[in-house]
């Protein structure tokens, strides 16, 4: 079918019906031990087991010892800063009425005139006077503009460009565009060998405070701008290996590395009406080829970051009915690579979210390294999401442009069965929109009832078989919906062409 206006406006519609329904979404929670309570108004010295004795900061719940059963529930309408660690077995939630309660990652707004100083005036560069985290990005307000992100590489001790690793990166020579942002940090230096060789590159981690730099033609960005907010280097929610934990109903916005971080074996995490917004985009470190510049040697960067993530072991992993959007990496995403351990991924279910302008909308892979062979993903099902425009948010400032999808499974050998991507639609994205290769063809997922639309002539995407060749590209040309039909085997698909403009 030929998507004209009428039909696109339709999808746009229910994409917003969708938004509207999951931050209009009430609280249902429900569990067996103490309830304790999180306000703006509150104090860390009260017991939080009541609102009108309620906590104050995430700080305060994350160095309580909770149990089991327990729930911690956040004022909604406010706003809280920093980092949240979980406990095994703890809900997190919502109490009150209004907007979802708000989790950012940095400890202040930066739209503050005297937080900022002239560094090059003729430039128009300006620093900030205190020491910060690195960060993904700025976002201006609420969404308004965002920063590109320049990122040296770090050899012979000092930083280089990444494109030309013999000239010194200079910030104003490298700074040309409005908004330019530039993040330094070597204080503490790393010598753990990597790719065979041995010298410092910087350490980062949660006390890597370094200098900030941003290029404002207009004038100090915080009398230009009544909203900055920093995506800093940290979780925001850190559930690790912990297990049975369960989100519902918070907004997370305004974090550098992931919303979610899961990891080892977990079992039980459950993620449900929640918002996630501007995640991702910080430097993971500065170790070996960078899979975004892979011409790059030692001292180049890997930048990542994604909404909800498990890198490892799962069981009865669920994500459903969230809102998530401009994340540097994934929205959602099961993963990992094995390093000749076994891992067993069961029982995951993505429902009914909307995912838009992430670079991958669901992202999974298995790469099985080091003799594993027993690793797989059994009983995996991606049902009712809108994942729109892929590829078109703030993370395609990355080298690695060609890569975004609405599902990515990349092309690793991702053993999988009972593997299902059901009723979803497929929203435009601007390279693949679907990237589902495993070495085995009964490992890739069925199809079926899925919506695709896209421009004509750009690529459906990459589905089949590696164990002897890549599966060719699949585009949307006169033959799509034979395509959709008889490769991808989605019998009850319904595929819109969006026609070039004559």
């Amino acid at each position: 079918m030929i998507a004209t206006k009428a039909l696109l406006d339709r999808i746009d519609a229910r994409a917003e019906e969708r938004k509207r329904q999951i931050r209009a979404a009430k609280d249902s929670l429900q569990f067996c031990g103490k309830a304790y309570y999180v306000s703006a108004d509150g104090s860390d010295e009260n017991d939080g087991t009541a609102p009108e004795c309620a906590w104050k900061t995430l700080r305060r719940v994350s160095e309580t010892p909770l149990e089991a059963g327990d729930a911690v529930l956040f004022h909604r309408g406010d706003l809280f800063r920093g980092w949240l660690q979980t406990c095994a077995g703890v809900t997190y939630g919502a109490y009150g009425s209004g907007e979802k309660p708000r989790l950012y990652g940095w400890d202040y707004n930066l739209a503050d005139e005297a937080l900022w100083e002239a560094y090059d005036s003729e430039h128009h560069i300006w620093r900030l006077k205190n020491k910060i985290l690195d960060c993904g990005t700025l976002v201006f307000n609420g969404g308004e503009a965002h920063c590109r992100k320049l990122i040296p590489s770090y050899l012979g001790s000092r930083f280089v460009c990444r494109d030309d690793e013999s000239r010194v990166f200079e910030l104003a020579r490298e700074m040309t565009q409005d908004l330019d942002l530039v993040c330094l940090y070597d204080a503490r230096l790393d010598t753990t060998p990597s790719k065979g060789e041995e010298f410092p590159i910087p350490l980062l981690d949660e006390e890597s405070l370094g200098e900030l730099y941003l290029r404002c033609d207009r004038g100090n960005p915080a009398s230009v701008y009544e909203d900055i907010e920093a995506l800093p280097r940290r979780h925001m929610i850190c559930v690790g290996s912990n297990a049975n934990v369960t989100v519902d109903n918070l907004c997370v916005k305004y974090v550098g590395c992931h919303g979610i971080s899961a990891g080892g074996q977990v079992n039980g995490l459950h993620v449900s009406n929640c918002e996630f917004g501007w995640i991702g985009g910080v430097i993971q470190h500065y170790k070996g080829t960078d899979p975004n510049y892979p011409e790059g040697g030692r001292g180049t960067v890997t930048r990542y970051g994604n909404a909800i993530e498990i890198y490892g072991g799962c069981e009865d992993y669920a994500v459903s009915n969230c809102y998530i959007y401009q994340v540097y990496d994934a929205g959602i995403t099961h993963q990992v690579t094995t390093q000749g351990k076994t891992f067993v991924m069961h029982g995951i279910r993505y429902l009914n979210n909307l995912i838009e302008h992430c670079v991958y909308g669901i992202e999974y892979f298995l790469e099985k390294n080091m003799g594993d062979t027993e690793s797989y993903v059994d009983d995996c099902l991606i049902e009712g999401n809108i994942i729109r425009f892929s590829g078109y948010g703030w993370g395609q400032q990355r080298h690695n442009y060609h890569t975004p999808a609405h599902v990515k499974g990349w092309s690793y050998e991702n053993t999988a069965s009972n593997f299902r991507i059901v009723g979803n639609i497929f929203d435009r994205a601007a390279h693949r929109m679907l990237h589902l290769v495993a070495k085995k063809q009964e490992s890739c997922p069925v199809m079926n009832g899925n919506t695709y639309i896209q421009h004509a002539g750009m690529m459906l995407g990459q589905y089949g078989a590696n164990e002897t060749a890549e599966p060719p590209i699949l585009r949307f040309d006169g033959q799509i919906e034979e395509t959709v039909r008889n490769t991808l085997g989605d019998r009850n698909a319904c595929v819109l062409v969006i026609e070039k403009e004559k």
